[in-house]
């Protein structure tokens, strides 16, 4: 029996809404920016506005950071799509690694507005905690009371794949029985104005054609969450394989292109993006492999049963 570990089940709060398993569908379109004024219509890949304790009973995200929120609901969501009852396991067995390109930027902003306003004795005490990027990953950790490893990534280039091999270095060390993956970002205004003032949105984002940059992205924001578990586990999506690239990895075809949602979150796209791989139904005994750049590591996925 193979001993690589394996992603048992998904949870995703992305422009596609809050979900459980696999995405039901794929086709999306950039919608017009309404969380912030803009001059002229602009577009991005957005999260829709709802109510967290519709998916989370109980839980309380007034005072969250977006992100921190969507961590929580998307962690949730995959502990049930992977059938994991809490209250029947070891909770110190249970390991987070989470992946992010800028964490909080939502009330990260807040927190340093207030300081130019009021100056640094007048900061609001509220929003300092959600300037940390490991916040999401502890509300996770607080509201499940999970004890295991808990371990925030941002690695350029990479930061959800990382992750994976992270997560994979975890359980094979006996560290943990069971992992949450995190990896998402929000999007901000600050952040939206950034990308525009450097030249590299996609003409996309804008409600006429921008011959300036017509080959840029369309931002987006959103989390996807995976478990992963030993092999002795009954259901599973794609057994994962981790490592130092090698000749042997130039078989492994990355057989669907780069999803544009996936694209625009950065870094922190690549759980995103397998979701979307699987999300194609792909026959079982299928490899695929993310976009990993030149880092010399191989994220590969095989196939098991969708």
């Amino acid at each position: 029996m193979s001993t690589l570990p394996i992603i048992t089940g998904f949870g995703s709060v992305t422009p596609f809404g809050p979900i459980t398993g696999l995405l039901p569908e794929l086709s999306i379109a950039p919608e017009p920016i309404t969380a912030w004024p803009t001059e002229g219509v602009r577009r991005a890949y957005s999260i829709k506005p709802f109510n967290a304790a519709t998916f989370v009973p109980g839980a309380k995200t007034r005072r969250m950071d977006s992100l921190s929120a969507w961590a929580l609901v998307a962690a949730t969501l995959a502990l049930r799509d992977a059938k994991i009852q809490l209250d029947k396991i070891d909770l110190s067995r249970v390991a987070i690694v989470s992946a992010t390109n800028f964490g909080c930027m939502e009330l990260t902003a807040a927190f340093f507005q207030s300081a130019y306003k009021n100056g640094w004795a007048g900061t609001d005490p509220i929003t300092f905690p959600e300037t940390l990027a490991n916040t999401p990953a502890a509300h996770v950790a607080l509201f499940h009371g999970l004890r295991g490893p808990n371990i925030t990534l941002s690695s350029s280039g990479f930061a959800a794949q990382h992750a994976l091999l992270t997560a994979a270095s975890i359980l094979r060390r006996g560290q943990a029985e069971i992992v949450i993956l995190l990896s998402g970002d929000s999007m901000s205004r600050a952040q939206y104005a950034w990308y525009e003032a450097a030249g590299i949105l996609s003409s996309d984002c804008y409600s006429t054609e921008s011959p300036e940059n017509p080959t840029g992205f369309i931002p987006s924001e959103g989390v996807v969450a995976a478990v992963l578990e030993k092999s002795s586990a009954t259901k599973s999506y794609a057994r994962l394989e981790c490592g130092v690239s090698s000749s042997e990895t130039d078989e492994l075809a990355t057989i669907f292109p780069v999803h544009p949602v996936a694209r625009g979150m950065a870094d922190s796209g690549g759980l995103f993006q397998l979701l979307a791989m699987l999300s194609q139904r792909p026959a079982p005994g299928t490899w695929l492999e993310l976009e990993t750049g030149a880092h010399g590591f191989n994220c590969a996925f095989e196939v098991v049963g969708l």
